[in-house]
């Protein structure tokens, strides 16, 4: 998979795409994820890309040109199948469209900043526009960081254990249930006379128990926690 993203800030992206299991699966060869800064594509040379809005309102929109050259340049390349602009109006972001995104062999992501983009681009180019919250960020390059991280992370191979990935909260709309690790009874540094242990039935070695009791725990914390999820 192929991931290019347009931003007027390529420093803040630059260190987060290369570590972790971002970097992991490129070097794996399982995903690409190119940083493309968007005054390179610009015609002006004080390497400006935005301007004062029409209608008189206050701040500065990213205009036509620059993310028309950008999109141009890349799309002479490859096919893109998804060209996605990171907007506050856009559809909210979740495990499901993680999941979709995570199929695509390329995708473009825009990184919104100022007041947004001129909205020709939005109307012309843009495939997809997503959210991933109610409120406003400063620029979309966390939102394009959340994104990519979100699915590439689920492509295949990219985490050792699939299991791991499939089982993460969202993935079946239900919350992950509690987990734990050793020791099995631990006394707390600020009182070492109690002991903080864990349910027993996860020492009992009993597969099929477990399961249920994780099932149990999934539904009643998505219950008690996001009770909306179990609408869907």
């Amino acid at each position: 998979m192929r991931i290019d993203i347009i931003t007027v800030l390529p420093e803040m992206l630059q260190g987060f795409v290369n570590e972790s299991i971002m970097g992991r699966a490129q070097k794996k060869g399982l995903a690409e994820i190119h940083i493309h800064n968007l005054r390179d594509y610009t015609a002006d040379k004080w390497k400006r890309v935005d301007d004062y809005p029409y209608g008189g309102k206050a701040g500065m929109v990213i205009q036509c040109q620059p993310l028309d050259a950008c999109i141009s340049a890349l799309k002479k390349e490859r096919h893109y199948d998804e060209i996605i602009f990171t907007a506050p109006d856009g559809e909210t972001f979740n495990q499901s469209v993680a999941n979709d995104l995570s199929l695509k062999e390329n995708i473009i992501i825009v990184c919104g900043h100022y007041k947004g983009i001129d909205y020709r681009i939005r109307e012309h180019l843009i495939t997809r526009e997503i959210s991933i919250g109610d409120y406003v960020l400063t620029g979309g390059e966390l939102a394009a960081a959340v994104i990519a991280d979100s699915v590439v992370r689920i492509i295949p191979g990219v985490i050792g254990d699939v299991e791991s990935a499939l089982s993460d909260s969202f993935q079946d709309n239900l919350l992950e249930p509690p987990c734990y690790t050793r020791p099995a009874e631990y006394h707390p540094v600020d009182n070492p006379e109690e002991t903080w242990g864990i349910p027993e039935i996860l020492l009992s070695g009993h597969e099929a128990k477990i399961k249920d009791w994780e099932m149990e725990q999934a539904l009643a914390r998505t219950k008690a926690l996001r009770p909306d999820l179990l609408d869907k």
